[in-house]
């Protein structure tokens, strides 16, 4: 049976579309590796490339990708609205098909050490890939981003990166290199520039502050829509769904005198969690994942193949 791993790479290049374009190239350049999706947000000056592969393959594209971003990107003229350490900045791995959570972790190590080795960038493994437990939570690495972290790395701090030596690449910083479960990148933007309702909602809302489990959430500003901006992490939708999130920002939000103005998927979304959210808001009695035609067929033809 086939292997399929997700990689949800995060660069540091959201305005550049030649720069995106050469990176995506570099992953297409792996064989029987597809690329689902490409995210571009100018104001977190940020992309989401999204792509496939099997066990064997997936490593090599995303170290392709991270090449690229390393010859192509220089965080010293980078500034954008979402924390960064790095030129390809995060790079995880994600079952989806005949592997394992573990499979994954070795395929981020593998990756982790080719990435200092071929493009000397330091590397820090996070999540189910951490080697040290102050490091399972991005944002814990992520600390004081590409400008802090290089001065606490100059100053002898604690802050040493699992594969590479104490000194960020000059240019490209350093990669954080992991292997997840599947997430929801999900943000919610209001009718107000005020990004400090945004922030309020946010610190009311992740789980770090008491809030919603399984939540992260930063408040941004977005400039080019005069929009502040929930920008959230949901690691375990199936336990904290997308509609309940939805409703708890708005809910705050109205605390302030403010509304929705609408919101984003950055990358791909499981369909489970989207019809968990139809079920809710459409007051479906008894539902269940069946109802829907897909899952139906779906479940029709692997019976016949295993047949």
């Amino acid at each position: 049976m086939k292997t399929l791993v997700e990689c949800v790479a995060n660069f540091s290049e959201g305005r550049d579309l030649r720069v995106l374009d050469a990176i995506v190239s570099a992953i297409r350049s792996v064989e029987a590796v597809q690329v689902l999706d490409l995210q571009v947000d100018v104001d977190h000056h940020r992309s989401v490339v999204t792509f496939v592969g099997s066990k064997e393959s997936i490593g090599e594209a995303a170290l392709r990708a991270i090449g690229k971003a390393v010859e192509l990107i220089d965080l010293n003229h980078h500034s954008g609205k979402h924390p960064r350490i790095g030129a390809a900045d995060v790079v995880p791995f994600v079952p989806l098909s005949h592997l394992t959570l573990e499979d994954c972790v070795a395929i981020a190590h593998h990756v982790g050490e080719q990435a200092w080795l071929r493009f000397q960038v330091p590397v820090y493994f996070y999540e189910a890939a951490a080697k040290r437990a102050d490091r399972i939570r991005l944002e814990n690495i992520r600390r004081g981003q590409f400008e802090g972290l290089r001065q606490d790395l100059k100053s002898g701090s604690d802050r040493l990166p699992d594969c590479g030596t104490a000194q960020l690449h000059p240019t490209a910083g350093a990669t954080a290199v992991g292997a997840r479960n599947l997430l929801i990148a999900y943000n919610i933007n209001l009718n107000t520039p005020d990004v400090r309702v945004a922030r309020a909602i946010a610190r009311t809302i992740r789980e770090s502050n008491g809030g919603l489990p399984h939540v992260k959430a930063l408040g941004i500003e977005l400039k080019a829509r005069n929009q502040a901006q929930v920008s959230m992490n949901l690691t375990a939708f199936e336990k904290t769904p997308m509609h309940q999130v939805f409703e708890r920002v708005r809910l705050e939000a109205r605390k302030h005198g403010v509304e929705i103005a609408g919101s984003q998927l950055i990358g791909l979304v499981p369909r489970k969690a989207l019809e968990t959210a139809a079920a809710h808001y459409l007051e479906i009695e008894d539902f269940d994942s069946d109802n829907v035609l897909e899952n139906r067929l779906e479940r029709l033809t692997e019976q016949d193949e295993e047949a």
